[in-house]
């Protein structure tokens, strides 16, 4: 039996994301305009920049995080719930990895060791923090929105409260920074030249970001846990009905979001700044722009999390330029509302062709042949 190719279910993955990138550059031409800056030179200017070697290495950078932020929101995504905490869960994830892989009491741990430990150390912190959500949602009905809210309060209080030179800080002399202590260098992940052009690395957790990428693509869609997981963030009622567990799945959706959260630190951790410092944050709520943009779609949120680095790349050669940088700030942002607008408009232009065609389809022809 061949599989027609069915051009109507690819109009929302296809024009809504191009729509939304339009939708941007035509208003941040309108913001250039209005503060009587010259458009298509702006765009020009960032192009070049953004595609230079060097630019690549660090869009690439900005990325790893990003991607990994966005994962952990598209999974609370695909089970219906709307997990805001991932910034609070990857900060306390983080925070404690940093500690105990800094710790004098692991000198003698290899440094192998150390990093899976370090990663499975902040897979189960991000997981737990978030499983209080879930826990609160199961069985008191409160709402994951507010919880998580408030759970990123207290994770920020607690980064706050441990990062100190009496609990879990150091402060180095002649600096007024506190921050963890510094991971040994066989701890640190080598960053991988795979630009060509540029001395510049590219973080080795990449690697890691993309096996998580493979591995949300297969659970949700290709096993009996995922299509649980989405029928029934799709529908409770049905899934319930057709013997799933909704309370089971919810708890399992924020686990699972929590744990790939908590990974969301690493990059800069292992390849970067060897500790975990006060100035880490903000990653979460970037990851739920680029999980909206990118459609919960693994290759989707790729492209949004490059589009992502490549614009905060060309930022700094905006600025350098007398050209406000917030520019690319209100790209970013009429990017994600201009998304989730086209994806409704063309989702219900979907709907009705597909109402159109079915109705064509059980259509009965009227009888020929048959004379009054």
């Amino acid at each position: 039996m061949k599989t027609r190719f069915d051009w109507v279910r690819l109009l929302p993955p296809l024009i809504a994301p191009l729509g939304a990138i339009l939708i941007a550059l035509v208003v941040s031409s309108i913001v250039l305009a209005v503060g009587g800056k010259e458009v298509f030179p702006t765009f020009e200017l960032m192009l070049d920049y953004g595609s230079q070697p060097g630019s690549i290495a660090a869009m690439l950078d900005k990325a790893t995080p990003y991607y990994l932020s966005a994962v952990a929101a598209a999974i609370g995504f695909r089970m219906g719930l709307f997990n805001i905490g991932v910034d609070g869960q990857y900060r306390i994830a983080a925070l404690l990895a940093a500690a105990l892989g800094g710790a004098s009491f692991m000198d003698a741990v290899p440094g192998v060791v150390r990093i899976v430990l370090i990663v499975l150390v902040a897979m189960l912190v991000g997981a737990a923090w978030a499983g209080l959500a879930a826990l609160l949602k199961v069985t008191r009905g409160v709402s994951e929105v507010i919880s998580t809210i408030m759970l990123n309060t207290i994770a920020g209080g607690f980064v706050a409260f441990l990062l100190t030179t009496d609990k879990l800080g150091v402060q180095a002399a002649g600096s007024n920074a506190v921050t963890t202590p510094i991971l040994p260098k066989d701890v640190w992940i080598s960053d991988l030249p795979i630009v060509s052009g540029t001395k510049d690395g590219v973080f080795g957790f990449i690697v890691v970001a993309a096996l998580v990428g493979v591995a949300y693509w297969f659970l949700l869609g290709r096993t009996r846990f995922g299509f649980d997981l989405r029928a029934a963030g799709a529908n409770p009622s049905a899934a319930v009905a057709s013997g799933v567990d909704a309370k089971r799945m919810v708890i399992a959706a924020m686990l699972l979001s929590g744990a790939v959260a908590g990974l969301v630190g690493l990059p800069q951790l292992f390849g970067e700044q060897h500790a975990f410092t006060e100035s880490v944050g903000g990653l979460g709520f970037t990851g739920i722009a680029i999980a909206l943009l990118g459609r919960n779609h693994p290759i989707g949120m790729a492209f949004g999390a490059l589009l992502w680095g490549f614009l905060e790349r060309s930022a700094q050669i905006l600025d350098l330029e007398g050209i406000p940088k917030e520019t690319v700030t209100i790209m970013q942002g009429t990017a994600v509302l201009a998304v989730v607008v086209a994806y409704e408009l063309t989702s219900h232009v979907t709907k009705r062709l597909q109402q159109k065609r079915v109705g064509e389809s059980v259509a009965t022809p009227a009888p020929t042949g048959v004379s009054a």
